[in-house]
């Protein structure tokens, strides 16, 4: 059973019978679900991943003391301690004393901090330029059960994707180092016999590749680990999975090197054609340095796109 399912179950026979029986007045206060850090958030959990982390537990978002006191808090805090410890056969974590849970009960603006760096969501652009996208990706992830007041909901559609010119600025960055990487420094790494080096330039262009799909598809990248499961569902260039894994387990050597040649060009190719159907190039050349220029050349905001072309990297 995936770890969102078994939250929900267990938020809906134990966790909301005690909410409304014991704190009816905080219904229209409170945001329950899951989200956050942890493969479950993202639907990725597996048998691999139940060994740590692994539980029917949920978040009990609450406003700060100002609406709710720490009082209040407390008794929540005992209230979801004492609910079953054992549910589908899943056994419950014990909480620490000290924060740092991933269930409980949570203060909003704290956990919104913790993941962007503001409590109410509304980021800089200079917030939005180097935030991370996996911690925007668990701000805004898994699913959330009950939301009285509608405050986090908001929060998270507030975060859900980056703003276009910030999406153009990412975009143009890993646009450029993909066509140094990979088209230029590659192939003069192994003109010059230097193989580690060589793959360096293959990791990196993997890398800016992988980048440069989510942010066509317009979806925060994962952590690593989960890059190329979530490339494989992809609504757009899935397809590219499998070249782009050839490119980082294969070898250089004369057999190989042509061939991940090749699938360079036509990955770069296939993100040209991608790039003019979204209008953000109409230059024709098959070179992705120019169309990396042509992107950033794209942005409204002034003082962005006269920024470094690899700020936002």
């Amino acid at each position: 059973m995936k770890g969102i399912e078994l939250s929900e179950k267990f938020y809906l026979e134990y966790g909301k019978p005690m909410l409304e029986a014991q704190f009816p007045e905080l219904m229209d206060k409170i945001a329950v679900g899951i989200c956050g850090s942890g493969s479950e958030c993202v639907g990725y959990d597996d048998e691999i991943s139940q060994d740590h982390d692994f539980e029917p537990g949920f978040c009990i978002f609450i406003p700060d003391e100002g609406v709710i006191s720490s009082r209040v808090e407390f008794a929540l805090e005992r209230a979801y301690t004492k609910l079953p410890k054992e549910f589908m056969g899943y056994k419950r974590s014990v909480l620490s004393p000290v924060g740092g849970n991933r269930h409980g009960v949570i203060r909003a603006s704290e956990f919104l901090k913790e993941k962007t760096g503001t409590e109410d969501a509304n980021l800089t652009l200079s917030a939005w330029i180097t935030l991370p996208e996996q911690a925007l990706l668990e701000a805004t992830n898994g699913k959330i059960f009950h939301d009285g007041d509608g405050r986090l909901t908001r929060a998270r559609e507030a975060l859900s994707y980056l703003p276009e010119d910030v999406r153009l600025k990412k975009l143009a960055g890993n646009l450029l180092i993909m066509a140094q990487s990979g088209l230029y420094n590659y192939p003069r790494c192994l003109s010059r016999g230097e193989t580690a080096s060589a793959q360096l330039a293959i990791a990196e262009y993997v890398k800016s590749a992988l980048n440069v799909i989510f942010l066509l598809n317009k979806r925060y990248i994962p952590y690593y680990k989960w890059t190329f499961r979530a490339l494989r569902e992809l609504p757009n260039h899935a397809e590219m999975s499998a070249p782009l894994e050839y490119l980082l387990s294969s070898p250089n050597g004369e057999n190989e090197a042509p061939k991940k040649l090749k699938i360079i060009e036509e990955a770069c190719a296939e993100i040209i054609t991608a790039l003019k159907s979204q209008g953000l190039t109409s230059l024709d050349t098959t070179e992705l340095e120019p169309h990396a220029y042509a992107v950033n050349n794209k942005i409204v905001n002034n003082e962005l796109r006269n920024l470094h072309i690899l700020c936002a990297i």
